[in-house]
């Protein structure tokens, strides 16, 4: 065989593979859209900017149809759920799709295990990103700040309800009823027991545990989130976090134990990344030594793929 022939089968070869490779890769597509759920006082976007900055588009570019969320910024778990899950039926009716993959950050966690658990036929895996899965200590804190029933509780209740109307118009979506007291009382360490008894799915069995992602409803759960707080000296969210951090006596994000968000099958808890860090926040201020934020949700598109979701 002459070298003319050897490079021309060589190319012919190494053409044959590399459209292999993109057949592979065109047809390991994630298969059900993303929706994706913000936290407490969250949104999609207020005059360009992003709560899950720049992620959306990341998932896009890898292939995924991703849906950002309305739900009322402070309400009770079960109620966002609720809008939740109307909002998913919209999503599956625009898309045609049979099911959905949701990934809720911080109140977002319990949020999307609330549909995944009265609706699990919709719903092909929950992810949960810093969620408060078993309460938060600042949220124990804050609630025992203020005596119940009285006078300040109404005050405050009144101005932080008005906060969150404020962040609904701002980010121009729908106004929604706002709780912020029943916020609250859902993300303590009481409320969010009670919750789990309600909606185990995908709940460890024991506190900072870890499980296998299906569960008995044929949801995958997954779950990951962050310690520390100062990890950008150049994001002033991150000394806000340092001051709330002080209530905690474990590694924490500033607002959420990392133990405390474990759901699932846990990737991990102990990124170098504060509350704010794991959805990119701060317009991308983010620890300079660790994973990057948006590349943990490029890989979780590419997990959920690979098992057909």
């Amino acid at each position: 065989m002459n070298t003319g022939i050897k490079l021309f089968t060589i190319l012919a070869l190494i053409c044959c593979f590399s459209l292999g490779n993109v057949q592979a890769a065109q047809t390991n597509q994630i298969k059900y859209p993303v929706v994706m759920v913000h936290g407490i006082f969250g949104f999609d976007d207020i005059w360009g900017i992003d709560y899950f900055y720049g992620i959306p588009q990341a998932m896009e570019e890898m292939g995924a149809q991703v849906f950002v969320a309305s739900v009322s910024p402070a309400n009770s778990t079960e109620v966002r759920g609720e809008q939740l899950r109307t909002f998913v039926q919209a999503v599956l009716a625009q898309t045609g799709a049979e099911k959905v993959n949701l990934i809720g950050h911080s109140h977002g966690g319990p949020t999307v295990r609330y549909v995944a658990s009265v609706s699990p036929e919709l719903i092909a895996s929950a992810t949960s990103i810093g969620g408060v899965n078993w309460g938060s200590k600042f949220a124990d804190f804050m609630r025992g700040q203020v005596p119940r029933d009285s006078f300040s509780e109404w005050l405050i209740k009144q101005g932080l309800d008005t906060l969150a109307k404020v962040i609904t118009g701002a980010s121009g979506t729908e106004q929604r009823p706002q709780d912020s007291l029943a916020m609250t009382e859902s993300l303590t360490t009481e409320g969010s027991l009670l919750f789990n008894s309600k909606y185990p799915e995908g709940m460890p069995s024991e506190y900072c545990g870890t499980r296998d992602s299906l569960a008995g409803n044929g949801v995958h759960y997954f779950s990951w989130s962050g310690s520390g707080v100062i990890t950008n000296i150049f994001d002033p969210s991150d000394y806000a976090l340092s001051l709330t951090s002080i209530v905690f006596d474990e590694p924490n994000d500033g607002l959420v134990s990392s133990c405390s968000a474990n759901l699932g099958h846990v990737i991990g808890n102990n990124y170098k990344m504060n509350h704010l860090d794991q959805v990119n926040h701060s317009f991308g201020i983010t620890s300079w030594s660790e994973t990057n934020p948006v590349t943990l949700f490029r890989q979780h598109v590419t997990r959920l793929a690979n098992l057909g979701l």
